[in-house]
């Protein structure tokens, strides 16, 4: 993937707005045909256009769209926890345990002290950030790969969360239902109405979504604690040498990833009404096809928030498409990877045409 929105050198300069200016010429010079997002845009459209030309339903507001925009809420969180750690070129298997342990420290403090539901959410994000900061750790400390390190906490996550509900939650869900609870998992903006003016039909749960995707490409694009991640995923050895303290920004993206892990559990336990164990078992995949199909690199230094917003749209896109056709489980996984191989061919082919008209990519 190329075209990144955020992008550094080989050898990254002291000062981290020079990351910004080299970005901003590369993307320039590129065609609009050939960028990623664009080419995102084109294939959500088509695929509108041809289910709801084959089912009417699709477009049903109450059946169809209030539904998708709850699970795109999940699926675009899920996609920037992935997307924390690909700024550094790592990879966070336990995206999904992270998200069923900080589930369950909230189902806990709900159960069980009777937290209001932002307490309870805030618990959820420190219980998140930390099982991430640990990750980062271990990765720093030891210099083992974090394919491996996330990878082994995912298992041992796997246990310890099967055990805390056994052992403490008395079963595999918590069935308590806060204040707000409710009103968040079926309430849209077209229910409150001022006079004649009704809001939208957009689900409330909606806004945490946005809200972190605004957090994340804010972060990256004007912090300096999201450029020096960028620089130290671009180059490890010469961010170190810029005086990047390089280990602390691996620690600080591995723990945002955790963190909205848990915001990404969160928001699929106000979906399905209750804190369960199983909560994250489905984030594994979609967690990479939103950023790569994105744009966002797997070598690190370049990420794309909107580009994780349009992927992750896509494949919900393609979901609920063939889940009205009726498709079977089985053939459901088929055609979605044809398509997104398809996708991922059409935007290797816009860049090859790019490079020929000599644009840089």
């Amino acid at each position: 993937m190329s075209a990144p929105t955020q992008q550094s050198d080989a050898t990254p300069a002291s000062d981290p707005q020079a990351v910004d200016l080299d970005a901003q010429r590369s993307l320039k010079g590129l065609p609009f045909w050939a960028n990623p997002r664009f080419g995102l845009l084109v294939v959500i459209a088509a695929l509108v256009v041809v289910f709801s030309s084959l089912r009417s339903s699709f477009l049903d507001t109450g059946l169809t769209l209030v539904p998708m925009q709850q699970d795109l809420s999940v699926f675009l969180v899920v996609g920037l926890a992935q997307l924390s750690v690909l700024s550094l070129g790592h990879m966070n298997l336990a995206v999904p345990r992270m998200a069923a342990i900080s589930a369950f420290a909230m189902g806990w403090c709900y159960q069980h002290l009777s937290m209001p539901l932002a307490l309870g959410l805030l618990v959820g994000l420190v219980v998140g950030a930390a099982v991430g900061a640990l990750a980062g750790w271990i990765i720093t400390a030891t210099g083992v790969n974090s394919f491996i390190v996330t990878l082994a906490l995912d298992f041992a996550l796997v246990g310890l969360v099967s055990l805390l509900y056994s052992h403490v939650g008395d079963g595999v869900a918590f069935p308590v239902h806060p204040a707000g609870m409710t009103t968040l998992r079926n309430d849209t903006f077209s229910d409150y109405c001022t006079g004649n003016v009704c809001g939208p039909p957009v689900p409330l749960i909606v806004l945490f979504a946005l809200a972190a995707a605004v957090l994340v490409a804010v972060l990256f694009r004007l912090s300096r604690i999201g450029r020096e991640i960028l620089m130290t995923g671009s180059n490890l050895t010469a961010a170190r040498l810029s005086g990047i303290p390089t280990s602390r920004r691996v620690i600080q993206a591995h723990a945002l990833s955790g963190a909205l892990a848990a915001l990404a559990g969160f928001l699929l336990a106000i979906n399905s009404g209750a804190f369960s164990a199983d909560i994250g078992n489905s984030f594994l995949l979609p967690s990479f096809l939103g950023p790569v199909l994105g744009g966002t690199l797997l070598s690190g230094g370049a990420v794309s928030v909107l580009g994780t917003l349009l992927g992750a749209t896509l494949t919900e896109v393609i979901q609920t498409g063939l889940n009205l056709l009726n498709f079977s489980v089985q053939d459901l996984n088929i055609y979605i990877g044809l398509v997104l191989l398809v996708a991922l061919s059409l935007d290797r082919v816009r860049h090859v045409l790019a490079e020929r008209r000599g644009t840089r990519a």
